[in-house]
């Protein structure tokens, strides 16, 4: 089970990529899913390795992700 949970509002993603470039665990992709500005969205691609540095979450410009800790 991951120690960490993060999760996306997509209604504000844009697709800018700047949470994928920042992730230094690599877990971070511009997904299939359109979200409500028309943009493809990010997904996490294997949640396990997320180490909640939130370099993702300070990142982006639109406050996409939130970072939770396992028992949050």
């Amino acid at each position: 089970m991951a120690k960490f949970t993060l999760q996306f509002r997509m209604e504000y993603c844009k697709g800018c990529e700047l949470c994928v470039a920042s992730c230094p665990k690599h877990i971070l992709a511009i997904g299939d899913e359109i979200g409500a500005k028309g943009y493809r969205t990010v997904t996490a691609t294997d949640m396990e390795l997320c180490i909640g540095c939130r370099s993702c979450a300070l990142m982006c410009p639109d406050n996409v992700i939130e970072i939770y800790t396992e028992g949050d």
